[in-house]
């Protein structure tokens, strides 16, 4: 799923090196695109793209503007197995989405990404805006002890069966991005962080505004702390027979939303870590 607003220029080469590298993978897919209210004929780019690539669609967002509604609009109308948030720009890289399917086919809820870890990185991020984002993810951690050092960025992959234990999402903008893997990890659900890559966008202009987004991620954040500590219990995942889970080579559909040491990163039945580890 790519929730895109005003990316026409981008948009083009997004879809399709991303569909090129799912279909050379052999990943059953489809490219979901929600236009967030776009005036600079986004739309039309992808339905051109959409004619040489039956996979990819494009959908209006019924909702109002704003990163975290386009988001909504897509999660009501994809039809995957799973769903990978994958960002309009071309500032993810359509091979760490390969590597998410393999880890959400080896038996885990969820694929999360970090840039911070060993084998992953970013290029031409602004400063001011990366020692924000250490601050926020140091703090996050702290709060959480989920063990994870990248949950403010977007880009991630869910099990349909996350998707609908973590509604009714509140979120209207990129607070999304904490709202929907913090929800999952203190809900139950079991996950594995990947090194990726992340380049800053070439085209088009940043729609994430600091100064307006801080209450915002506040508010999420100590939402889901609060639900976490005094709920006890009521959002949990239900139990789910272990027997019925996707395995490896169980043809797991992915839809994509476009807009430290070796191992894997789980956690215990109460949402305690169990062992902290990284995906090479």
């Amino acid at each position: 799923m790519i929730p895109a607003h005003n990316e026409a220029g981008s948009i083009a080469d997004t879809v399709t090196t991303l569909a090129d590298t799912l279909t050379q993978a052999r990943i059953p897919h489809e490219i979901l695109v929600v236009d967030d209210a776009s005036s600079d004929g986004t739309a039309a780019v992808v339905d051109e793209v959409s004619t040489r690539s039956p996979s990819v669609r494009c959908i209006r967002s019924h909702l109002p503007p704003g990163f975290g509604h386009a988001v909504r609009a897509g999660l009501d109308r994809y039809t995957g197995d799973a769903v990978a948030i994958f960002m309009a720009d071309s500032s993810d890289s359509p091979a760490d989405l390969v590597r998410y399917h393999e880890v959400l086919c080896e038996g885990f809820d969820c694929a999360f990404g970090s840039r911070f870890v060993k084998g992953g990185g970013t290029r031409d991020y602004p400063l001011f805006k990366l020692l924000i984002n250490r601050v926020v993810n140091f703090a996050i951690r702290v709060m959480f002890r989920h063990g994870y050092n990248d949950t403010t960025n977007a880009f991630k992959a869910y099990r349909r069966e996350v998707i609908d234990n973590i509604h009714p999402l509140l979120s209207n903008h990129f607070n999304l991005t904490v709202e929907m893997p913090l929800k999952a990890v203190t809900r139950g659900h079991t996950f594995q962080v990947v090194p990726i890559k992340w380049s800053n966008r070439r085209q088009g202009v940043s729609k994430l505004r600091l100064q307006e987004m801080g209450s915002r991620y506040m508010f999420i954040v100590l939402y889901v702390f609060l639900e976490h500590h005094l709920s006890r219990g009521d959002y949990r995942r239900p139990e789910i027979a272990h027997a019925g889970r996707l395995r490896v080579g169980s043809g797991l559909r992915i839809t994509d939303l476009v807009s430290g040491s070796p191992g894997a990163a789980m956690h215990s039945g109460n949402g305690s870590p169990v062992g902290v580890r990284i995906a090479e």
